[in-house]
């Protein structure tokens, strides 16, 4: 059998980039019967560093405007691993190309924008996903499992924290993800927005918010720039309260002032029948607590997700040998395969960068008006 070839144009080619080409790299490797990737262009504004990058990345070419990229009749899929402020113009521009488009999160800079995203996504027809990696952690996955068998009964609790301590030094210098009009958000937008959306994947979605937001250090250098500083307008910290559809009461915190959290993007459920609990930093794990256990044997046990039976597994190494950070984006980028080459839709999508974005909107229009703000329900969307 031929397997059908999916021609991939990358926007943007530093952290995320490489991420994302890795995980095309290795689709055929782990995932031998599905679409195989080809990694035909990628686009950059600085050449040298384009041309840099698509060589150490395994691109057949370079682009330094996106545009011409997206005109390009040998690509099939635009992958936005830019800055959050461009991802609108970008994604937009691609679905009426007629290309798919993958889009790392934030989806947007708000709820309208990414309204707009996921507007010209269904009109055009185009598969579409939002890069939550995280979902596809074979121990999330089997989390998610365990959940939809009811083996935790009815949920009462959620608590989700994302921690890291890369932006406490009062010198390191402004930086995009600092500056409002590019990212939208600080710590809410970029490590905030994982939490949420493993909660909405595990649990469901939210209802109602209330939070506050804080930024520590409001000013910083600017880079080359001795003596001068900028204005830090986004939060360096958001810590919030929601409720959910199904009754159950959530805690969220995200920071990048934990001190000694490099990054620590962890959950806890609780249900009325036992609790999981999950930390990336030891993300092959899920602890599992079930009280149907019988008496003296109850206790959290410690659930190595890399057997045959956990979900992505067995696509790699024979039990008890763990895969790592990376993998995640190998199997969400298998999934994305397989919906492009089946033309079907596929989640996390945009939809889901839509839902999670009006999420973002209302923690920080609740820490602005300091009261609870209820979260805007989409209905579903169209199906492609």
């Amino acid at each position: 059998m031929v397997l059908k070839e999916i021609r991939v144009g990358l926007v943007g080619y530093k952290f995320m980039g490489k991420a994302h080409s890795l995980g095309y790299r290795n689709v055929p490797f782990f995932f031998p019967d599905r679409a195989r990737p080809v990694l035909k262009a990628i686009a950059g504004r600085n050449e040298e560093g384009v041309r840099k990058a698509a060589k150490e990345l395994g691109f057949e070419s370079y682009e330094t405007d996106w545009r011409e990229l997206i005109k390009r009749d040998d690509i099939d899929l635009i992958d936005i691993v830019t800055p959050n402020h461009s991802h609108a113009e970008i994604a937009i521009a691609a679905a009426e190309a007629g290309k798919h488009v993958i889009c790392e999160k934030p989806l947007a800079l708000n709820a309208e924008e990414a309204e707009k995203m996921l507007a010209a996504a269904e009109k055009n027809g185009v598969v579409h996903m939002i890069s939550h990696n995280y979902r596809f952690a074979p121990a999330v996955q089997y989390a998610k499992k365990l959940i939809e068998e009811g083996r935790l009964g009815k949920i009462y609790h959620v608590r989700a924290t994302y921690l890291q301590d890369w932006l406490m030094d009062p010198d390191f210098p402004i930086a995009w993800r600092l500056k409002k009009e590019i990212t939208g958000s600080g710590a809410l937008g970029d490590i905030g927005a994982h939490i949420i959306d493993l909660t909405r994947f595990l649990v469901g979605e939210m209802t109602e918010v209330v939070g506050a937001m804080e930024t520590f250090i409001k000013e910083r250098p600017i880079e080359n720039e001795p003596g001068k500083t900028g204005v830090v307008d986004v939060d360096d910290a958001a810590s919030f309260i929601a409720r959910f559809e199904n009754g159950a009461m959530g805690v969220f915190e995200a920071t990048r002032f934990a001190a000694g959290s490099r990054n620590r993007n962890c959950f806890e459920i609780n249900g009325e029948y036992g609790s999981i609990k999950w930390d990336l930093e030891n993300m092959n794990n899920l602890h599992v607590y079930l009280s149907e256990d019988d008496e003296g044997l109850q206790g959290f046990r410690v659930i190595n997700c890399t057997e045959e039976v956990h979900p992505f597994a067995d696509a790699y190494w024979p039990a008890g040998h763990i895969i790592g950070y990376e993998h995640t984006f190998v199997n969400l980028i298998s999934e994305l395969m397989e919906a492009i080459s089946k033309k079907k839709s596929q989640k996390p999508d945009f939809f889901d960068g839509l839902q999670n974005q009006l999420i973002l909107d209302a923690i920080e229009q609740s820490a602005i008006d300091k009261k609870w703000v209820s979260i805007p329900q989409r209905a579903n969307h169209i199906r492609v």
